[in-house]
């Protein structure tokens, strides 16, 4: 509920409270979807990473499994990312992409790189050898995210506006509000879908485990007692 009514509260701050941008009109409103969004995704990769770490530390297949749960979803919130930052982008810019813009490009980058995650981690059949390599892969993929980010503040050429600073950056009262009530819904719908979809594969994994224990898989093919998510 907490989720639904902060949605709520944002598309009515975006639609009938914030203002219309001076120079690119009613377009610009997709703003308060595509940069939280992009965001949260980066975020979710990160916190992808440290559940590679609690898992390495403690061997629990639990941490596993929430990393691959974080990691999925930021893929879903990233590729939402890139559409709606493309529909922005060819209303403001009159086209689809620029390559010369760090910010796009180095989004696009973890986000392909992250991509190679499930491949990679469905390589491999041995279940624990699995959980281990996706670990260690998100562990790595995920400390670059902050590397990127910094790489990309300190570029020097940008297409995309600093309107978000340490400092409060340059947007109205108006639109920040709308902005940071719009980040907070798109945060709690990451962590609601996150959350369901932990609780699915882990009944999932129930059960798989309950018809092997009644039909005696593991006796007779040890290599689908695999307990990783799909």
């Amino acid at each position: 509920m907490t989720t639904i009514a902060t949605l709520t509260v944002a598309l009515v701050l975006v639609f009938f409270y914030a203002p219309l941008d001076a120079d690119q009109g009613f377009v610009q409103k997709i703003f308060y979807i595509h940069v939280p969004l992009a965001i949260v995704s980066l975020c979710g990769f990160v916190l992808g990473a440290l559940f590679g770490i609690g898992h390495l530390r403690t061997g629990d297949r639990t941490w596993d499994l929430r990393a691959y749960v974080a990691i999925h979803m930021s893929l879903i919130f990233g590729v939402t990312a890139l559409i709606a930052g493309s529909i922005w982008a060819k209303a403001s810019w009159g086209h689809w992409w620029v390559w010369d813009d760090p910010t796009l490009v180095s989004f696009l980058i973890v986000l392909l790189l992250f991509a190679t995650y499930q491949p990679l981690r469905f390589s491999i059949e041995d279940p624990e050898r699995q959980a281990r390599y996706a670990s260690v892969f998100a562990i790595l993929a995920g400390a670059f995210v902050p590397l990127n980010f910094i790489a990309v503040r300190l570029a020097q050429g940008f297409v995309h506006p600093r309107v978000l600073t340490l400092t409060g950056g340059n947007l109205p009262g108006s639109m920040r509000l709308t902005f940071l009530v719009a980040l907070a819904g798109v945060a709690l719908l990451f962590a609601t879908l996150w959350k369901y979809e932990l609780a699915a594969k882990n009944a999932r994994i129930q059960l798989r485990r309950l018809r092997r224990e009644l039909l005696g898989d593991d006796a007779v093919n040890p290599l689908r007692r695999s307990a990783a998510p799909s």
